[in-house]
């Protein structure tokens, strides 16, 4: 485990104690440098499924089972084809457009945001489309951007926004675990590594909660925003090669 690791580790769980989400892309986008993406995925499911139990409990007042239910269903159908693509091949062009798509819903958001509009009612297709692309981005890399978008749109609060979608990543990570177990995806060294940075996850995910307990309830929206387009500009810029490759 190098210090590079640490680090990652570190910051990813900061940013998901502050807003629930963006871990994965943090954590992907620092080691991606250094280490193979099927090698990141299976390590930050196995560090990050603790955090997102640990979140949907502390939050667990605030869960709608009309959010979270059908997103379990959904994202978990996804997985399935998305885990497969990460066996099988390269899917940088996935990316790309799925970043696009964040970073218009995250545009949306900000609009909507400044209009002071009101909590809308889900759309049923909105609903299925998100959830079975988001559950093919987590299959594929545990990216849960597109599943944070839907969840911003349905909730008010932080406290709903963060337990919502954290229990949807609690189910999608134990049934990916399940199906990364199956597939080969995870190793033995790799849960080596998932152990000896599980404490560098508390400790960003501690400072991380607390500083969003300082913060102003639209001061962490906000955050949630801007988190939102730079996770999606980010799978953008970082696999542009794929339309050129």
């Amino acid at each position: 485990m190098t210090i590079w690791m640490i680090a990652a580790c570190i910051i990813a769980y900061f940013v998901k104690g502050m807003c629930g989400f963006a871990n994965t892309l943090v954590f992907s986008t620092i080691l991606s440098f250094t280490t193979n993406n099927i090698n990141i995925s299976p390590l930050e499911l196995l560090v990050g499924l603790p955090s997102n139990m640990l979140i949907a409990w502390q939050n667990r007042r605030q869960l709608d089972a009309k959010v979270w239910v059908p997103l379990c269903g959904l994202v978990i159908l996804g997985c399935i084809p998305g885990a497969f693509f990460l066996k099988l091949g390269n899917a940088g062009t996935i990316k790309c457009v799925f970043g696009a798509v964040v970073v218009l819903l995250a545009a949306e958001m900000f609009f909507r945001e400044r209009a002071a509009s009101q909590q809308t009612k889900p759309n049923k297709l909105i609903l299925a489309v998100l959830g079975l692309v988001s559950g093919m981005l987590c299959g594929l890399f545990g990216i849960g951007a597109l599943l944070a978008a839907y969840v911003g749109r349905t909730t008010t609060k932080t406290a709903s926004f963060k337990g919502n979608l954290c229990i949807v990543f609690t189910v999608e990570n134990l049934f990916r675990l399940m199906l990364y177990i199956a597939t080969g995806i995870i190793t033995l060294d790799i849960a080596k590594q998932a152990v000896l940075l599980l404490p560098c996850m508390a400790v960003g995910l501690a400072v991380g909660m607390f500083c969003s307990r300082r913060l102003k309830e639209s001061a962490v929206r906000n955050a949630i925003i801007v988190l939102l387009f730079f996770s999606g500009l980010s799978l953008i810029l970082t696999n542009l090669s794929a339309f050129f490759g």
